[in-house]
């Protein structure tokens, strides 16, 4: 138990001081490589939970497809970090007007909650035994029976979140030459091919 409580405290202490580098770093390069590490040492708390399941699903979909995409589209853009700190004293006053109004709601919002009576009842139950639900199961029932329809929506956030930023990113720039199919496959042999005569001892 010692050992299982060391390592909960030094893999939060990590997850939280990597969330706030990941909004402190001034490099944006730098602040994706922090969320992949707050990424890590949450799979590492799932894994002292017990949920392996999530650990793995953690590192396989965010770190291995999002935070990796995250990177990708940060190094290929090129952001000029100078360029953005120029309007930062210009909003700052707007910033922190709301960033003191987000701190107390959620001064609020802590001091206003309450246990469920039923919660202590439910934290000394009994857990049933690790052979006959796995998290497998637990997960899949909870996605589609409970929360089935906030998963399909969150599904359909996602890809109008994917048509948005095709659409934004889709543009007709000139002097690009584009591959059009429709034309290949009509066009005729004498518009493909020439045949020039070279002479003997010639070049083209």
């Amino acid at each position: 138990m010692i050992i299982q409580t060391l390592a909960f405290y030094l893999f939060a202490a990590i997850t939280v001081a990597s969330a706030f580098m990941v909004v402190a770093a001034r490099n944006p390069v730098h602040s994706v490589l922090y969320l992949i590490l707050a990424f890590f040492n949450s799979a590492a708390l799932f894994l002292l939970m017990g949920a392996e399941f999530i650990a793995m699903i953690l590192v396989i979909v965010y770190v291995g497809a999002v935070a990796v995409l995250f990177l990708f589209v940060v190094m290929m853009l090129d952001i000029n970090v100078a360029e953005l700190r120029q309007g930062f004293l210009k909003y700052l006053p707007i910033g922190a007007a709301v960033g003191l109004v987000l701190f107390a709601e959620l001064i609020l919002a802590f001091g206003a909650w309450t246990m469920a009576p039923g919660a202590q009842a439910a934290m000394r139950a009994r857990t049933p035994a690790p052979g006959r639900v796995d998290n497998t199961e637990a997960l899949g029932r909870v996605l589609y029976t409970d929360y089935f329809f906030l998963f399909q929506v969150a599904g359909l956030v996602l890809l109008l979140a994917m048509i948005g930023a095709i659409v934004l990113t889709l543009r007709a720039r000139p002097g690009v030459r584009r591959q059009s199919v429709p034309d290949q496959i009509a066009r005729r042999r004498d518009e493909a091919v020439s045949v020039v005569k070279v002479p003997l001892g010639g070049g083209i």
